[in-house]
């Protein structure tokens, strides 16, 4: 009898471990996924970027700190801080990286090939070494490129400023997305025999004699997608205002810094497409069949108030433009 009673007592026992452990597994909580994002620097374009990555993985179900860990680095313009971080996102098993910049993303090239990588704001992934194919990555990385619409930007300079003999491109040259449209910019200003004079720097400590020495021998100044003049875009508007020179970036952001206009990407839709696309690939998209996003057409940006300093004249065509379709600095 007291086997029998010993027998049931530890069949109850079994029966009670199992229950409990078979429920201890149907309430455990799903493993949240780690998102690294890697910024190079402050500047107003990729802190847009940034914050629309944030929405685009939002609007895919990946909600900041509910249904996904978002790691955010800025290595403040420090080489050796991307690689740092890049290595820390290795080191935490971060599910999937996100490169805000060139330099950024191949940063985090450097430390997986196995780990996705989604490019935030890269504007040739093949020229940078990042893909063999923009249609077929193949590989761990894929994302959004931020090629600026460089025929529609030269068509809005020469629509303002129609006297003009001669157009200056000022440029960081170790900017792999500045000199790649730098490029571009040259054999579209050949192709329409517009005189092009170009001017590099090293540094944003460069950019005060430069853009000086060049606004000297130019009528109006165009600016490249490059975040070293992004970040020092002060010192060039205030150069460039005292020669009564009018300043066309690539970037809607940089406008509102002082630039009269632009046709560009919109930089915080362009964090959303980075963000959608990272939603999708946590969700088990593959980045090596997933093809580089380019965005077509850009919208225009004008600012009034530096148009009417320097008195350069807006058509009333483009204020509406600007008002149903992009933006407009008063």
């Amino acid at each position: 009898m007291k086997r029998l009673i010993t027998f049931i007592a530890a069949i109850f026992i079994f029966l009670g471990f199992a229950f409990f452990q078979g429920n201890a597994k149907q309430t455990a909580k799903p493993k949240i996924p780690t998102v690294g994002i890697l910024q190079l620097m402050n500047q107003p374009a990729l802190t847009q970027i940034q914050k629309g990555t944030i929405a685009g993985l939002k609007s895919e179900g990946f909600i900041k700190g509910k249904t996904v860990k978002i790691d955010y680095q800025n290595a403040q313009g420090n080489q050796s801080n991307l690689k740092s971080m890049s290595e820390k996102f290795e080191n935490e098993n971060a599910d999937l990286m996100i490169g805000i910049t060139t330099p950024s993303s191949q940063s985090l090239a450097d430390v997986t090939t196995k780990t996705p990588i989604v490019l935030g704001a890269v504007t040739d992934p093949k020229g940078a070494g990042l893909v063999k194919n923009e249609s077929h990555p193949g590989g761990n990385i894929t994302g959004v490129s931020d090629q600026a619409p460089l025929k529609e930007q030269l068509d809005l300079i020469r629509k303002l400023m129609p006297n003009m003999k001669t157009l200056g491109i000022i440029y960081t040259s170790s900017d792999n997305s500045a000199v790649t449209q730098y490029k571009l910019f040259k054999k579209l200003c050949a192709e329409e025999n517009l005189t092009l004079k170009a001017y590099s720097i090293s540094n944003s400590n460069d950019l005060n004699q430069v853009s000086q020495t060049m606004l000297q021998n130019v009528d109006a100044v165009y600016v490249p997608t490059d975040n070293t003049i992004a970040g020092a875009m002060q010192t060039l508007v205030k150069n460039a205002n005292n020669a009564k020179i009018p300043v066309f970036p690539a970037v809607d952001s940089m406008v509102k810094q002082g630039g009269v206009a632009t046709y560009s990407v919109n930089q915080y839709k362009l964090g959303v497409m980075t963000g959608q696309m990272a939603g999708k690939i946590l969700k088990g998209q593959k980045p090596a069949s997933t093809p580089i996003q380019f965005v077509k057409h850009g919208e225009l940006t004008i600012n009034l108030k530096q148009a009417k300093k320097l008195g350069i004249h807006i058509p009333n065509s483009l204020i509406k433009t600007a008002e149903t379709k992009g933006e407009i600095f008063k």
